[in-house]
């Protein structure tokens, strides 16, 4: 059973000790491709670091998260689009617009969010986003920018059902998570009612735990928890889950 974590943050320093068990944890589970997205340039060589020690198994993005979007953002989207040229990247992520701590660098992190779209469009690659009570706002920038190209994954999805139709319409996969599992996550009221087509797994390490771990440090493994619950939504057995959401994944970063 091939199971594929699309989201995953392992060149953290929450893994500095003991990374290669938690990748080997992973890799007898069945998880053997991990996706993963960027934050800012000073990840860029820890990112690069691991793919080289895993390059089987791991595969980058690069992009500027939007809470990483600070004064000097202009020189980090520079450094994006300069990365592209000296590097293979299978998406540009993760971007969107993040309204939940602060408001202050709103306009800039639009103008972030466009920049990468085009980039990501003039590219021909995916695009993964990051949304954080900001729903409308990145609506609006998809249908502005809006094109046969435009592709990508709503990572770690939190929406309404209307919400997603709309990104699916879009062109969008909705990146499934930790919080399905969550008690008042609010996404298992309605998820089956997506066509499985339209979901990949994901676990947003070492960031938000499944149940039974939620609270601590998430890891890829952890995937599983995800694939368990999503097969209890629909049922269908984990194999399908996992065959289907992999199949989702391969084709959207086209590895």
């Amino acid at each position: 059973m091939q199971i594929i974590d699309t989201h995953t943050h392992l060149y953290l320093n929450q893994f500095q000790n003991d990374v290669d068990l938690v990748i080997e944890r992973a890799k007898n589970a069945g998880i053997d491709k991990f996706i993963f997205p960027a934050i800012d340039s000073s990840h860029f060589k820890d990112m690069h670091e691991l793919r080289n020690r895993y390059p089987e198994n791991i595969y980058l993005m690069s992009g500027l998260h939007p809470v990483s979007v600070k004064d000097n953002y202009k020189e980090e989207l520079n450094l994006v689009l300069k990365s592209l040229e000296t590097h293979n990247y299978v998406a540009i992520g993760e971007i969107g617009i993040d309204l939940y701590w602060d408001k202050t660098f709103l306009k800039q992190q639009q103008e972030a969010f466009e920049f990468q779209i085009r980039l990501a469009v003039s590219n021909n690659l995916p695009i993964v986003i990051h949304c954080r009570d900001g729903f409308d706002e990145i609506f609006e920038i998809l249908d502005a920018e809006k094109c046969s190209k435009m592709r990508g994954i709503f990572h770690c999805f939190t929406g309404t059902l209307e919400q997603a139709v709309r990104a699916i319409n879009l062109g969008f996969k909705l990146g499934i998570g930790g919080v399905v599992t969550f008690k008042n996550g609010g996404i298992d009221k309605f998820l089956n009612k997506i066509d499985i087509k339209n979901i990949v797994l994901e676990t947003d390490a070492p960031y938000l735990s499944p149940v039974p771990h939620r609270g601590k440090r998430n890891e890829s493994f952890y995937v599983t928890y995800v694939l368990k619950k999503i097969s209890e939504l629909y049922g269908l057995n984990e194999q399908e889950i996992a065959k289907i959401t992999s199949k989702n994944a391969l084709e959207i970063f086209n590895i």
